[in-house]
């Protein structure tokens, strides 16, 4: 990382003794009693400038045809590019990176040790868990493991739900969660 984007992932030093005890002290009450924490207007306010949510997620694909075609039978918008496959979820999507791309010594832009399978990912499945077991026996998706109760990513993991896990043609692990 070079110097020039360091202060976007360092946070910056209290520039005063009271800035540093009012620092610590916040930081103690989050992770002791977060119920004591500030809340309201001038709180949402400031976390408005912040990381609001993933736009998305990249993964090295190997069987562009088969891992594009188990996408589209789940319903998902799909779209094919020379080097990159995308499936779209509402606002979000995964990026699967060819192999004539990824394969490249030049390519850097992905984790340096990423090879298929290595994705592990959550959708969250807005029907019944008889509508969800139709469409996984419809695109030929052996369930691995479930249903089985897991906390969920919603209300800050406080939410749980049930979840079925699957793999996608390149062994990818695909988990479907149905919240109560």
């Amino acid at each position: 990382m070079n110097d020039a984007n360091a202060d976007h992932v360092r946070p910056q030093a209290p520039s005063s003794r009271r800035g540093f005890l009012k620092s610590a002290i916040m930081a103690a009450a989050a992770v002791s009693a977060p119920h004591l924490l500030p809340r309201g207007p001038a709180v949402q306010a400031q976390q408005s400038a912040g990381i609001r949510s993933f736009d998305h997620v990249s993964f090295p694909l190997q069987n562009t045809e088969a891992m594009m075609a188990f996408y589209r039978a789940l319903g998902l918008q799909v779209d094919v590019g020379p080097q990159l496959c995308m499936v779209h979820l509402g606002d979000q999507k995964i990026n699967f990176h060819r192999p004539e791309l990824w394969e490249q010594e030049s390519f850097v832009m992905r984790a340096p040790a990423a090879r298929p399978p290595c994705g592990d990912f959550c959708f969250v499945w807005e029907g019944s868990p008889e509508s969800l077991t139709a469409l996984l026996d419809r695109v030929g998706a052996n369930v691995i493991l479930g249903p089985a109760p897991r906390p969920g990513g919603r209300a800050g993991g406080s939410v749980g739900g049930t979840s079925r896990y699957i793999r996608d043609p390149d062994g990818n692990l695909v988990e479907f969660i149905i919240y109560a």
